[in-house]
């Protein structure tokens, strides 16, 4: 599976630039650089390291999760063809990193890392495959449908992208989620379609 590999690599990745300062400034998301020394590559890199075990404990999870159910809907809806997977991952990665980039492309103060646009991306792939699935969402103890998650997230993200400080890229998250909404909607319309009657 695609996932597992990305999962396994993400992990052996992050912990060595735990231990390595060089790697992780080298992977860091730094729109400065990216603009001023053309390191474009810093879009997918810093996709492959995180800020501490827990960051990466709970993106990993997630994506586990998501990301085999995904890998596994794409391959029967488009027969066994892996690419889409792949796209809606790094095309992700790479999306929700448009805006936070133009906005910081001239602050050298700016530094980004973590996977969570890609799997925001996934996860909303989800809720646009399976709308009426109970979600879990900590701390809340009984499941809500996915797609009232979804709009919730996105207004929280949103609103949270405008507002806080608590060091959190909630613009990457909001428009990697829309990423996934966007693309699944327009390689394959009919999955919008069924969301929209699976809802009303």
């Amino acid at each position: 599976m695609i996932t597992t590999k990305i999962v396994i690599i993400t992990i052996i990745i992050s912990i060595i630039a735990f231990f390595n300062r060089n790697l992780m400034d080298t992977f860091l998301f730094y729109p400065y650089r990216i603009h001023h020394n053309n390191e474009w590559f810093r879009f997918i890199t810093a996709g492959f390291i995180h800020g501490g075990v827990l960051h990466l404990l709970i993106n990993m999870w997630v994506l586990y999760i998501f990301g085999i159910a995904i890998e596994n809907s794409l391959s029967m809806i488009f027969v066994n063809d892996k690419l889409h997977f792949v796209i809606l991952y790094f095309g992700g990665m790479i999306f929700s990193s448009l805006i936070p980039y133009f906005k910081n492309k001239n602050n050298p103060q700016y530094m980004a890392l973590g996977a969570s646009g890609a799997i925001s991306a996934i996860v909303f792939a989800f809720i646009l495959l399976y709308p009426t699935e109970k979600l879990i969402i900590f701390p809340i103890p009984i499941g809500i449908p996915a797609w009232v998650f979804g709009i919730f997230y996105l207004i929280f993200s949103y609103y949270q992208s405008k507002r806080s400080k608590d060091n959190i890229a909630h613009d990457v998250h909001f428009y990697g989620s829309l990423f996934g909404i966007l693309y699944l909607t327009l390689v394959k319309p009919a999955i919008f379609l069924h969301f929209i009657n699976s809802i009303f």
